[in-house]
């Protein structure tokens, strides 16, 4: 199963300004770039505190790619996967759009007591372990929607395979970066795999974790 995360990032790294709160740094072409991702992915994977800044999900928009999905003989929108470390997951009301979207809400969570609004259900675990048990479920393509400890975690762990980033052109400072800050991470080496130009000065790049790694 291949694991890639999507971000779009600022300059210097950063995911939302020093205030903190929902990133919104994509522009046209990032969004594009995005929803190529979610028709690649058999599920989308997001920390909770990333659910608690956003209050809903990213979607297939754009009819070409909807079309796209469905020759493909999936999910009109893909599952989402929702990683939470208390069961049932604290702080995510009932009123946010996450509940009305149209995708199928699967939860990893302690073992214990189930959530209501969840399909399916993934008890917490070691990372290779989880793998295994998506791809058990037929997933494939695994796609990372975040925040930065999720992110820390995967990496350190070494199940995620690519990464896919939008580089913005703005510089915001402040501690919100793609990463935790002091986050250790064992020595990586990534080749380049896509670079495109994505429109009102982004780019794209696309990297790929080499095997001997």
């Amino acid at each position: 199963m291949s694991l890639r995360l999507v971000l779009a990032i600022s300059m210097d790294g950063r995911l939302a300004p020093p205030s903190g709160g929902a990133a919104k740094l994509g522009n046209v072409g990032d969004r594009r770039a995005l929803e190529e991702a979610l028709v690649w992915a058999d599920c989308c994977l997001m920390g909770a505190g990333t659910l608690r800044a956003h209050r809903s999900s990213c979607l297939i928009h754009q009819l070409d790619l909807l079309e796209e999905r469905k020759q493909l003989n999936k999910s009109v929108q893909p599952p989402l996967l929702l990683i939470s470390r208390s069961n049932p997951p604290l702080g995510i009301e009932p009123d946010w759009p996450f509940w009305q979207q149209p995708f199928a809400r699967w939860l990893l969570a302690p073992a214990g007591i189930k959530a209501p609004g969840f399909e399916r259900f993934f008890p917490l675990g070691p990372w290779p372990q989880l793998k295994q048990s998506l791809a058990a479920e037929g997933v494939k393509n695994l796609l990372l929607l975040g925040g930065a400890e999720l992110t820390a975690s995967l990496l350190a762990a070494g199940v995620v395979d690519e990464l896919q980033l939008t580089l913005c052109p703005l510089l915001l400072g402040g501690k919100q970066h793609w990463l935790p800050p002091n986050f250790e991470l064992p020595a990586q080496a990534w080749q380049l795999v896509e670079a495109r130009e994505l429109g009102t000065s982004e780019l794209l790049v696309r990297y790929k974790l080499k095997e001997d790694c």
